[in-house]
């Protein structure tokens, strides 16, 4: 599968804001896009007018990017919640929130979107109790997302937790930092996923 393996921090800076695809990093003064706020490249410093399409365009790989999902998963994020009664950008945000690789890196299963991502694939995170190596599985209200048995003494794990302890959980999960374990208490809501994500573009975007 294709997929990005170039530096993470050039993507922050390319869309000018920071995606959180580092980790602790991110919220460190070493974060790159603190450093150097423009876009990478020879004429990154240079900023053009940039068309509606430029604007919708960029958008949507903001998105895309923080999520870690490719254009063809996206696509079908976008036809699932066009597809299903209710506001259609709310609903894309939702079910990619609802990814169990999401759902881990929220409650500090993982330090970044990635790190969680490649949690979940080896096996440690469990589901109601199941285990579950589906980064794309969607999580549903009432579900109990845990840490497996094995993998509970993982520094990086725990270190993980405690960093997003210190954060604050989502107001839709209720965490047990001791057990590793958390059960969703509802589907986020559009207040509970990050402000500064305009999906109306995205859906006039893929309307066109």
């Amino acid at each position: 599968m294709a997929k990005y393996t170039g530096p993470s921090c050039r993507l922050c800076r390319r869309e000018g804001g920071k995606l959180f695809l580092k980790g602790e990093k991110c919220f460190s003064d070493k974060c790159p896009v603190s450093i150097r706020a423009y876009a990478p490249g020879q004429h990154g410093q240079r900023r053009g007018r940039v068309s509606e399409y430029g604007g919708q365009l960029r958008e949507k790989q903001k998105i895309r990017r923080i999520y870690g999902v490719l254009e063809g998963q996206f696509r079908r994020y976008f036809q699932r919640a066009s597809q299903t009664r209710g506001v259609t950008g709310e609903l894309l945000l939702r079910f990619l929130e609802l990814r169990l690789d999401n759902v881990a890196y929220r409650l500090g299963f993982g330090a970044s979107r990635a790190e969680a991502r490649q949690v979940v694939r080896h096996g440690h995170i469990l589901v109601n109790g199941r285990r579950v190596d589906i980064p794309s599985y969607q999580v549903r209200a009432g579900d109990v997302v845990s840490v497996a048995e094995s993998a509970r003494a993982h520094m990086r794990i725990v270190s993980a937790v405690e960093a997003a302890a210190g954060r604050g959980f989502p107001e839709w999960v209720s965490m047990d930092t001791t057990e590793l374990k958390a059960t969703i208490k509802a589907v986020p809501a559009r207040e509970d996923i990050a402000p500064d994500l305009n999906e109306q573009v995205v859906v006039e975007l893929y309307s066109k």
